[in-house]
């Protein structure tokens, strides 16, 4: 028997709703497999900085550093705290650097029984490889001559040779492992940004000659934002910057039929530290307490925690049981066109799970 130590991270507003739904399908999985997961809450985000006067403890990445993963739901509350706040001093940047965890992993396929607004028959599979830990969201910059009319403000991005290198590197295995289109396309602007996307384009096609059973492409990121739309079928693994891949992840989850639907990781290949897993929707205030949020995002969060792990043949079961119930269709939150709450989502793949195993 296995046992690992999970921290749970479950936020504000729709976080701990839905990260409850996650913690289901775990226990669903650890009944009908050896894994065992000992959970250990942590209480950070909008509300503790309100009570507390802090997103997190100072110490708080000494805190969950010994765990085996990190389980998000989402962090802020931007009516009763400015997000400025919560992104300068709160959880996600300061575990995502803390931990190098410099890939942020978000898959996106079209799953059975959920519309999606393409149009026609595609078959779509892709990754974004997100830059995680430098790029755009450096923490260097600076407002100058504030409140007066001179006022300005600098937001410098940081590139490095290693950071590409590395992220870039983990696209590539990445595309090798799926052994899908084993295509690597790298979106980048360097036709107008002269330095750092140009050092990036460089790095790229350096590692390129490392895989050459792997085929590549570049597409200038205002391009990529149409091609998502008009044939997302045709790609495989997307590395791109950090700005870039935030937008078009979320782009992606568009084309999946829902942002409740999509997840990610933030990982740190080298496992020297934990890596987080999360879905992408963030906390949604606007619909908090109200037992609809779609938890699915969380639930394949957990999928890519157990693959993280090593578990594949659970991660399997999650990944069927989540594709079961939406090809079903009896169960399906609002945002999908039904009416399920949140839990009733939850139960049904957790459900689902034990009956896979032949234990329902």
């Amino acid at each position: 028997m296995t046992t690992y130590r999970i921290a749970v991270i479950s936020g504000d507003n729709v976080g701990p709703e839905v990260v409850a739904e996650g913690v289901k399908c775990l226990d669903g999985v650890a009944s009908v497999t050896d894994l065992r997961f000992a959970y250990t809450t942590f209480p950070w985000g909008a509300g503790h900085y309100r009570e507390h006067g802090e997103v997190m403890p100072e110490d708080g990445l000494e805190l969950v550093k010994g765990f085996d993963a990190i389980l998000l739901g989402a962090v802020g509350d931007p009516y009763r705290v400015p997000d400025k706040i919560i992104f300068a001093r709160g959880v996600v940047q300061r575990i995502r650097r803390g931990f190098n965890q410099y890939v942020n992993l978000r898959p996106c396929r079209l799953l059975p029984g959920v519309a999606t607004p393409l149009r026609g028959e595609k078959d779509v599979d892709l990754v974004v490889v997100r830059e995680n830990t430098e790029g755009e969201y450096a923490w260097m910059g600076g407002r100058h001559y504030q409140d007066t009319p001179d006022e300005l403000a600098t937001q410098v991005s940081i590139f490095t040779r290693r950071g590409i290198e590395r992220v870039c590197r983990y696209a590539f295995t990445l595309a090798r492992q799926r052994n899908k289109k084993r295509l690597v396309t790298s979106v980048t602007k360097s036709n107008a940004l002269h330095y750092s996307m140009v050092l990036w384009d460089d790095v790229f096609e350096q590692v390129a000659q490392d895989y050459p059973d792997i085929q590549t492409n570049k597409v200038y990121v205002d391009a990529m934002a149409m091609y998502l739309i008009t044939r997302p079928e045709t790609y495989d693994v997307i590395v791109t910057t950090n700005l870039f891949g935030d937008i078009l992840s979320d782009e992606a989850s568009a084309i999946q039929g829902s942002i409740g639907l999509a997840a990610g990781g933030n990982i740190n290949p080298e496992r020297s530290y934990p890596s987080m897993f999360e879905p992408i929707h963030g906390s949604a205030p606007d619909i908090a307490g109200r037992g609809i949020a779609n938890p699915i995002g969380t639930i394949g969060a957990v999928q890519l925690m157990l693959e993280h792990l090593g578990e594949h043949a659970a991660a399997a079961l999650v990944e069927r049981g989540i594709a079961d119930v939406l090809r079903a269709g009896a169960v399906r939150t609002p945002d999908l066109g039904g009416s399920a709450t949140t839990a009733q989502m939850g139960d049904a793949v957790a459900a689902r799970i034990r009956e896979l195993a032949g234990r329902g």
